[in-house]
Parts: C-alpha cells; sequence; structure tokens
C-alpha cells in the first residue's frame, strides 16, 4: 500500500508518488493507493464541494484515474454530523462515479469511528484508520476491533512508534506526550538497547502481531528504515515474536500504559 497525504508537503508527496510511479511503468493493478481529504494547507473542510474538488486534484496530481481508498482525515476537527450527513454521502458519490474505490475515515479519539460507524448505512465507510492506540504504550484500539469487526469495516493502524516515542533517538519536539510518558520510553528504549535490542523492532513486531488489525502504516523516510521494518516483519513470520523482551517492557511502561494525549497535534 502507498499511502499519501495531500497536506503533507503543501500537496508535494502527491507529486513525487505520481512521479515516481509513472516513471515504474507497473501496472496500475499491482499497488493500491491511498490518499486524504478534509484537511488542507488552508485548513480544515469537509464540505461535499470541498472533498469532490479534492479528489479531481489529487487523482493530477498522482496521474491516476481511481485510487483505491480516500479517507477522510482527522474527522474530530469537523462537525461528525456533517461527516455523517454530507461528507459521507459525498465520498459515495465519488465511489459511484469510479474516481475512488474505497471510502476511510481517520482520527486520534476512538469514539469518532463509534459515532460516524452508528449513524451512516452499513457499508458505507469500508476502512478506518487509528494512529497511536494500538502500540506497546497504548493498546486501547484492541477494545474496539470486535465492534468494527461486526460493521464489516477494515482498520489501519498507524505510528506503531508512537510518533517517536518508541524509537532509541526518542520523539520530536512538538510530541504531545507528558513529560511522564516520554521519561518511560525513554527509559524502555535505553533497557532494550542495554540488552541489544531495538525498541522500535520489539514495538513493530507487537504491532504486526494483531490478526484483527488489516494493515499497520509506519514512515519511513530512509533505504535503512525501509530495510529495518522489512527485517522486523521478516524475523516476526519466521521465528514470532521477542515474548522476553516485549514483556519486560511492557512491565516498564504499566505505570503510563493506555496514557493519550488531546488531538491537535500541529506539526511544525
Amino acid at each position: 500500500m502507498l499511502l499519501f497525504e495531500r497536506y503533507y508537503g503543501g500537496t508535494l508527496s502527491e507529486k513525487m508518488l505520481g512521479q515516481g510511479l509513472k516513471a515504474l511503468g507497473v501496472p496500475r493493478n499491482e499497488y493500491i493507493v491511498s490518499t486524504k481529504c478534509g484537511r488542507y494547507v488552508e485548513g480544515f473542510d469537509f464540505s461535499a464541494e470541498r472533498v469532490t474538488k479534492s479528489i479531481d486534484e489529487s487523482l493530477a496530481r498522482l496521474q491516476l484515474d481511481y485510487v483505491d481508498i480516500l479517507q477522510c482525515h482527522d474527522i474530530e476537527f469537523g462537525s461528525l454530523d456533517q461527516i455523517v450527513n454530507e461528507t459521507i454521502p459525498a465520498l459515495r458519490k465519488l465511489k459511484e462515479a469510479g474516481k475512488i474505490r474505497f471510502i476511510g475515515i481517520t482520527g486520534l479519539p476512538l469514539g469518532v469511528f463509534t459515532y460516524v460507524l452508528d449513524r451512516v448505512p452499513p457499508g458505507a465507510v469500508d476502512v478506518i484508520l487509528s494512529y497511536c492506540r494500538y502500540s506497546i504504550n497504548d493498546s486501547t484500539l484492541a477494545d474496539l476491533l470486535p465492534y468494527l469487526k461486526s460493521k464489516g469495516v477494515g482498520v489501519i493502524s498507524a505510528s506503531p512508534l508512537a510518533m517517536g516515542l518508541l524509537t532509541e533517538n526518542g520523539p520530536p519536539e512538538w510530541h504531545p506526550a507528558s513529560p511522564e510518558l516520554k521519561s518511560a520510553c525513554e527509559a524502555a528504549a535505553a533497557f532494550c538497547k542495554e540488552k541489544g535490542k531495538n525498541i522500535s523492532k520489539i514495538a513493530m513486531q507487537y504491532s504486526l502481531s494483531n490478526k484483527d488489525i488489516s494493515s499497520v502504516l509506519v514512515g519511513m523516510n530512509s533505504v535503512r528504515q525501509v530495510e529495518e521494518n522489512v527485517s522486523a516483519a521478516t524475523e516476526l513470520a519466521t521465528f514470532g515474536k521477542d515474548q522476553e523482551t516485549l514483556s519486560e517492557v511492557e512491565a516498564i511502561l504499566i505505570p503510563v500504559k493506555n496514557q493519550t494525549w488531546p488531538s491537535g497535534i500541529q506539526q511544525s
């Protein structure tokens, strides 16, 4: 899956992906492209008019006739009733027109998913993207999985490294976690390093182990990170997860388990 958002880089991500796919010449049915709507450089706009215009802009940048998944992004920043009554119906029209294959919604608070899914027609939403809610330090998404399965909705769990908390380098300055949570994750990372382990690999394998999660989405910005993530997945499939180290990390994080932060992240 190739997941891009027009908001990132002021639409540059879509342009670069479109150029890359065209240069590669890979048959369209051999890859999945997902992009987002609703959040723009100028702010949030979940109106039917804007999301309809948005997909045409994205397709032009991507140089594609359709995207596989269009996700309505960070819906907690809009009116959920507008999402239900205006945005989702507009996306269903785009689906009927053949411009998108599947409809998704994304957000940080898990309650936004139940609110929308309980109010739209069955099958109107195909997939949800939840981030930072299924990692070693916060596994609250697990409680929602039976509900999502009952609705026939696929699950993408993003940020298994908790936006940098579960890495040796630690999170970026803007990370909204509490000092207590940051400190605990730093201690867990140091513990792993002392054992000759990498906390990022342990965290990746933890998230990948749940078979009720359709896809795990992790960001990568170098060839080395791609290789490390592939290695983590390959080792998991071959040998299983490192349960001993995972249990030790979980013990360190017990005091901050499932501690989250307010939505509204503004990255600089």
